[in-house]
């Protein structure tokens, strides 16, 4: 008993290291990112802004304005976007160029 008692705690320890080191991971790879503004692929975006995109992969257009991609922080406003004034991806919602 005491066998199977131990093998089920260091399993359990385990399990517990990695979801901990799972999320120490994923917070620092989030800090390596931003959100960026009109470049994403119709339905690829990360999440959204505010009318015409309720969340996730719900993007209508290819670089809609009011909906975001995480890409790696300081490449946004060095992006491609079509639909952005600058011709480049912004760093907040903006109103595309016509």
């Amino acid at each position: 008993m005491t066998t199977k008692l131990s093998a089920a705690t260091l399993v359990l320890a385990l399990g517990s290291a990695l979801s901990l080191s799972a999320l120490t991971t994923t917070a620092h790879a989030a800090d390596d990112m931003q959100k960026c503004f009109g470049v994403a692929e119709a339905g690829k975006n990360d999440c959204a802004a505010g009318a015409g995109t309720s969340c996730a992969g719900t993007s209508k257009t290819k670089d809609q304005a009011n909906a975001w991609k995480l890409v790696p922080a300081g490449t946004c406003t060095k992006t491609p976007s079509t639909t952005s004034p600058t011709g480049f991806g912004q760093e907040a919602a903006f109103t595309a160029k016509s």
